[in-house]
């Protein structure tokens, strides 16, 4: 298992991203009715690691996976909020970022590590406020900096106390030598529209900006004086609440403990098996299709809860996702591997279709959409191999065009025991990448009549030679070649360098097309990335490691 963590040369437990609100310790959620509110209250004795104090509402990771896990709970156990107030439950700060030291002495792994899983947190706000009917509301009632303000600026609306000292701040560039990682510097235009000059201002000084001309650049929507500012933000929140279509009298969807196991192999779930091969640098993750005796209609898939296929296996396969992230980093290559019936695959897709308008069917999905996603933005090389008794239909279809490269056995002399594929209505809408194209048309490059020809056979069985000639799969070798070709493609995979491949996968997955979502991934991976392994920020007189301790830092002057 790799060491990813902090402090350097310490051995350090794996990392686990799994959390119940009985041992939340920096986060407090109530909810009154349509209105949830998520006060941060971090507890500076519990970092994540050992060696720093999370002053300030300072972060590191273990704040933010009680987030993600608080936001989860909002979803599926509150179907009745329609609107989410975040906001600090201490006096004059919001959230002062990500914790500086953590960062200082954290490895570069780690660092680009959390900047991702932040990033997909923030993001998931801003689908959740698009697909979910959930809108969010920050509540700045102190100084909101860096990785704070990054926090605001993925909810719907900011609102800032005026107190004549609280400001919204992006200090990254001046305070550490760095860039603000979570997504702040492609909000500030991308999202807020914040006009070039003054962005430029706002980025390079400390003390940020306050009162009236933080509204007057668009960096907040609102500034209240303390008198209004609870009232203020309440009246906002119910106004936010008032256009959603969740359901006001509906009982919530518990999610239950996940069934994970570990073992020196690797990680098995109910729906998910991971086989690592430290040897090789590989994993294999299996996804296990539904059994035959699923939920037919909607009030016994809301019985069967988190245990339902769809939502079970999604929650299981991004915990195993981020755990592959976090905590073996030399395991270079993910196989993906699908095994069960393609038609209870497709039967359950069906159910998702007919049923999508129901608020716990679109969670799901949005379930499924994330998960998806952040197997995409994972920097690891991803090929799928489609064997008999592969059930890569519809949904689970996703995988194998969300892989770099698909292999799919062909039988010349077995025709009746080879592999299928089948495309269905999932395929054609349902999971956007972050690019907001589906798979198909992003892997056509929107080519509408490729497209077409893929879903006029939507719900037939493609066979090896099928897919091939609709572009589905990369390559069909046959029982004869199979076994060696793999191995070949995987070990001339683990031959590259991991740091050219995180840069070519990142660039050739989402093609031409940008959106904030990619720019803020592709400004993560090549320029944050850069920057955090530049002397400038990193070395040992670099503004990272010297933040705190009263010296300079000390900076080469050259332009790179």
């Amino acid at each position: 298992m790799s060491d990813t963590a902090v402090p350097a040369g310490t051995p350090q437990a794996p990392v686990t991203f799994e959390r119940d609100p009985a041992q939340y310790r920096h986060w407090k959620l109530t909810v009154d009715g349509p209105v949830a509110t998520l006060s941060m209250d971090v507890d500076e004795a519990g970092g994540l690691r050992p060696g720093y104090a999370l002053k300030l509402n300072s972060y590191d990771l273990g704040v933010d996976i009680e987030l993600h896990d608080a936001l989860q709970r909002i979803r599926f156990e509150h179907p009745e909020v329609r609107s989410v107030i975040l906001t600090s439950a201490k006096e004059r700060i919001f959230c002062s970022g990500a914790n500086i030291f953590m960062l200082g002495q954290s490895s570069h792994a780690w660092k680009v590590n959390f900047c991702k899983f932040t990033n997909e947190t923030r993001n998931g706000i801003e689908d959740a406020s698009r697909h979910s009917g959930l809108k969010f509301i920050a509540a700045c009632n102190g100084t909101t900096a860096g990785g704070g303000y990054e926090l605001a600026l993925a909810c719907d609306e900011i609102v800032l106390v005026d107190d004549r000292s609280s400001a919204v701040s992006l200090p990254e560039v001046p305070l550490l030598g760095v860039l603000p990682g979570t997504g702040g510097l492609t909000r500030i235009t991308d999202k807020r529209r914040v006009r070039r000059d003054h962005a430029d201002i706002f980025c390079t000084t400390t003390e940020g900006v306050r009162g009236q001309r933080a509204r007057d650049w668009k960096l907040v929507d609102e500034v209240v004086k303390p008198a209004r500012f609870a009232e203020h933000v309440q009246e906002r929140a119910l106004a936010l609440a008032a256009g959603s279509d969740r359901p006001a009298d509906q009982p919530g969807v518990k999610l239950t403990p996940l069934s994970r196991s570990q073992d020196a192999h690797g990680y098995r779930y109910d729906t998910v098996q991971v086989h690592l091969d430290q040897n090789a640098r590989k994993a294999t993750l299996t996804v296990f299709g539904p059994g035959k005796q699923q939920p037919q209609a909607l009030p016994a898939m809301l019985a069967a809860g988190a245990e339902w296929w769809p939502l079970k296996m999604a929650r299981e396969l991004d915990d195993a996702i981020l755990t592959l992230r976090a905590n073996h980093l030399d395991t270079g290559i993910w196989i993906l591997k699908t095994e069960g019936n393609p038609q209870h695959v497709l039967a359950c897709d069906a159910l998702l279709d007919a049923h999508a308008s129901h608020w716990f069917v679109r969670e799901t999905i949005g379930m499924l959409r994330r998960t998806l996603a952040r197997l995409e933005v994972s920097s690891r090389s991803l090929f799928a191999l489609i064997e008999p008794d592969s059930c890569f239909a519809g949904t689970l279809l996703e995988l194998a065009l969300a892989a770099d490269r698909s292999y799919m056995l062909h039988l010349p002399d077995a025709p009746d025991d080879a592999p299928r594929l089948f495309a269905s209505v999932a395929n054609f809408g349902r999971y956007p990448m972050a690019n907001g194209l589906t798979r198909l048309a992003a892997r056509f490059y929107q080519d509408q009549a490729a497209i077409d020809a893929v879903q006029s056979h939507a719900g037939a069985p493609l066979d090896a030679l099928s897919a091939a000639s609709l572009g589905l799969v990369t390559a069909t070798p046959d029982d004869i070649d199979w076994d060696d070709e793999i191995r070949i493609a995987t070990e001339e995979r683990a031959s590259l360098s991991p740091d050219a491949l995180t840069g070519l996968e990142a660039n050739l997955r989402f093609g031409p097309v940008e959106t904030m979502e990619t720019r803020i991934f592709g400004r993560l991976t090549a320029w944050q990335n850069w920057i955090f392994n530049r002397p400038n920020a990193a070395g040992e007189q670099g503004a990272l490691k010297v933040f705190g301790s009263g010296n300079k830092a000390r900076f080469d002057w050259d332009r790179v």
